[in-house]
Parts: C-alpha cells; structure tokens; sequence
C-alpha cells in the first residue's frame, strides 16, 4: 500500500518527473501525457459520481471503474523493464472483459439509435460524454505510445471499451435514451 507522508517534493519544479522504473523524464513525454490523460478522465468520472449517487448499481460500477483507471495509470507508468525488482502491475483482459459485460448488458436496456446523439440531457450524461471524450484522448495517446515504445495491448482495448460504456452509460442516465439529445443534419443551414 502507498503511504504519502509529504505531498510535495520539489522533484518536479525543474520541469522532469519519475516513472515507476525510477526513470527521470520530461513533464510533457507522450507516456507522461497519456497517464495525465487517464488520471484527467478519473477526475471527470467523479464529477459523474455526483448525479449518480442515487443509483448504487450504476455507483458501483463507476467505482470499479475508477479504481481500474489508476491500474491504468500505474501500468502507463511503469515502462517495461526486467531490472525493475517487482512485477508491475499491468492491465488485464479480466478487466476489459467486465467492461464489455457491463456494456452489453445495459445496452440491452436501449432502443437502437436512428441517429447519433449530441452531448447533453441530464447533467450525468453530459458529464458522461465528457468523460467518453477525455478517454478517447487518452486512447489516442497511448496508440501514439506504442507506435514508440513497447507496452500492454490491453490498455488499448481497456480504453476503447470504457469508452463506449460511457456512451451507453450516457444513454441510460437520459432515462433510458428517451431524453437522448439527438443530431439533427443540416438543421441550421
């Protein structure tokens, strides 16, 4: 377990900061971008906790969700490395496969769409859609990641998926879809 005694220690004032290998980097290296990115949707789901208090299913799947958003992040972190001394922790297909799970069954609770859906509707939805985004950011950074250095795969899935199940989620929280803000195509023209 992590125990922080002090929350600052000027490590970083000089622009660099630490992986978990030990390795000193730039604040604005692609991995360190990519976890910020991960640790920045985190933010936004708690944010989502707030309009789903209510709903202990939905809460509690949010909660998971977070704690496997820091799996995420200590995984993005830790680069590969044989001379670590520890086995890091790493995302696993079990977590992604959950995901997946979670998002057929509440899925199974929608219409089908006829047309794709604004951001917006209830405050947890749009709250869900910023987070959806946050997430594809993520995701895109992490690709670009592994364009340049070797890391788990599964990450990418993890992300790909927690996307879509905050789509969905969006959808449940507009009252099943029936509040749904949808596209209108050249409604303003």
């Amino acid at each position: 377990m992590v125990e922080l005694t002090r929350i600052y220690t000027k490590g970083g004032d000089k622009g660099k900061t630490s992986l978990g290998s030990g390795k000193r980097v730039a604040k604005y290296d692609l991995r360190v971008s990519a976890y910020g990115t991960v640790d920045e949707a985190n933010a936004v789901l708690g944010l989502v906790r707030l309009h789903t208090k209510e709903d202990q299913a939905l809460d509690a799947l949010l909660s998971t969700v977070q704690n496997d958003l820091f799996d995420v992040g200590a995984d993005l972190c830790t680069p590969d490395n044989p001379d670590l001394g520890y086995e890091p922790l790493r995302v696993t297909a079990a977590q992604t496969e959950r995901l997946e799970k979670e998002i057929d069954a509440y899925n199974a609770k929608l219409e089908p769409l006829k047309s794709f859906i604004l951001p917006g509707g209830s405050a947890a939805a749009a709250t869900l859609h910023l987070g959806r985004t946050v997430v594809r950011r993520a995701e895109r950074l992490v690709v670009e990641l592994a364009e340049e250095e070797e890391i788990n795969r599964e990450v990418i899935r993890y992300l790909n998926r927690l996307s879509d199940l905050f789509f969905v989620l969006s959808r449940i929280c507009n009252d099943e879809g029936r509040s749904d803000v949808l596209w209108v195509p050249g409604a303003n023209r």
